[in-house]
């Protein structure tokens, strides 16, 4: 875990590194190159933020091949396309609501993915990872949406 915020959650991000601390590391504070080599390096990324007009860590971590886990808002809900391991689509799991409840459920679902359909979780890698973020193709697509709407008018 990476972050700043309030002091009782910064405390029991040490705590939990201390009691876990071959499982666990916690990172308080910032910094862009520890960041991104969490990013790379982890499992999973875990999103759960309440307001995101963009963000990047999502597209950081599916180019690195790690699905995020988000809650569903702004340009999460844009980025990350909820998993569906019946159509094998999807990059990564939503959920809808900030709610720890909602948000535990994703997190059963991605770990079930994880230990028990290695397949599907590695296809599910590979779509993020496969996917082109490039400034080309973003270009492309509003060129699209734009010529799209001229034909409305």
């Amino acid at each position: 875990m990476l972050g700043s915020g309030r002091d009782d959650l910064e405390n029991d991000l040490r705590a939990m590194e201390a009691q876990y601390k071959n499982q666990a590391r916690g990172w308080v504070g910032f910094s862009t190159k520890m960041a991104h080599r969490i990013t790379a390096g982890v499992d999973i990324l875990l999103m759960p933020s309440r307001f995101e007009p963009c963000g990047l860590n999502q597209l950081y971590a599916m180019a690195y091949g790690t699905p995020p886990i988000v809650h569903a808002v702004g340009g999460l809900r844009d980025t990350v396309k909820p998993f569906n391991p019946f159509e094998s689509s999807g990059t990564g799991w939503t959920f809808e609501r900030a709610e720890a409840d909602q948000m535990r459920g994703q997190i059963h679902n991605a770990l079930v993915t994880y230990r028990e359909h290695r397949d599907a979780f590695v296809a599910l890698q590979r779509r993020g990872m496969e996917q082109d973020l490039s400034w080309d193709h973003a270009a492309q697509v509003y060129e699209e949406v734009l010529v799209a709407a001229k034909f409305t008018w």
